[in-house]
């Protein structure tokens, strides 16, 4: 009966934040658990508002309809904006995308008002942008959206995460790359709200959440995932994003292999309902989308 008090007097404090300091965890705490330090290089403005990667020599960057190429100091080198053109099935959205082996690897599916269906991993080729191939998701794996799209060049896998929450949002799902088959979908704890980008960094995945509210000014996060052969996979908050010029919408992000620097897409001055552009702000007649360039240093822990 005392150890039952003990426990309840114990859960009691942690709710109302009295009796324990480790109860109180700031951000400025969590970053401490982060597995690098970021410091801001720079920015530049792209046209794309979803995700953004880079094999080193180049930057690739998606647009809600559009895929583009620019080289490593901003300048817009090629624009595939029919990205669809030979589809097996409809789509008219792009999430994130990723860079692979030449080929840039792009979540698809059809999007209207918050709502994803007939989700496709669309191939396209990284000199011209062109299509190439595509393999489709399992529909019993319960995803009910794609938020962006990920390779993991040590298992050759390729994951994908999803925006929308409920039962869809609190997994990511892993697909062979060499067969296209699914393979398993494994429970982000806890789950980041919103999900945006994912991404594979030296045996760890990472996720961008759009879970600050702009209108007060709180910034968007990045996530490490801890992935194993678990059906299941802790989750720390690796940054938050107070260095931008403006809080709004995070999106798609990657990692240089050649500079070792964290590459994010950000969009600012839209007003987004249900995930899709209604507006904009004051001050603003059009959303501005930047890429913002951090440089990785392992933390001293």
């Amino acid at each position: 009966m005392l150890k039952k008090c003990t426990l309840i007097l114990m859960l009691l404090c942690l709710a109302t934040g009295s009796g324990s300091a480790a109860a109180k965890i700031t951000p400025a705490d969590q970053e401490k658990l982060a597995n690098y330090d970021y410091t801001l290089v720079g920015s530049f403005e792209v046209k794309g508002r979803q995700g953004v990667t880079t094999d080193g020599d180049f930057y690739y960057v998606s647009g809600s309809k559009a895929l583009y190429k620019y080289d490593k100091a901003g300048k817009l080198l090629l624009a595939n904006e029919n990205p669809f053109e030979g589809y097996p099935i409809f789509a008219n959205h792009i999430g994130g995308i990723d860079v692979f082996n030449g080929e840039v690897f792009v979540s698809a599916e059809n999007f209207m008002d918050g709502v994803g269906k007939d989700i496709q991993i669309a191939v396209h080729d990284a000199a011209t942008l062109k299509f190439k191939r595509a393999f489709a998701f399992e529909p019993s794996s319960g995803q009910e959206e794609v938020s962006a799209i990920c390779v993991d060049r040590d298992k050759r896998t390729v994951w994908m995460s999803s925006w929308v929450g409920e039962e869809s949002g609190r997994y990511i799902y892993e697909y062979s790359l060499d067969s296209g088959a699914y393979l398993r979908k494994v429970h982000l704890q806890a789950v980041p709200q919103w999900q945006q980008g994912i991404y594979y960094w030296k045996g760890s995945l990472y996720l961008t959440a759009d879970d600050g509210t702009a209108d007060l000014d709180e910034p968007d996060h990045l996530y490490r995932v801890n992935v194993t052969d678990k059906s299941y996979a802790s989750v720390v908050m690796e940054k938050a994003f107070t260095e931008v010029k403006k809080q709004g919408e995070i999106e798609g992000f990657a990692v240089d292999p050649k500079t070792d620097e964290l590459v994010v897409l950000y969009n600012r001055g839209s007003r987004i309902v249900l995930g899709m552009v209604k507006g904009f702000y004051p001050g603003y007649e059009k959303e501005i989308c930047e890429v913002y360039r951090f440089k990785m240093t392992p933390h001293q822990k």
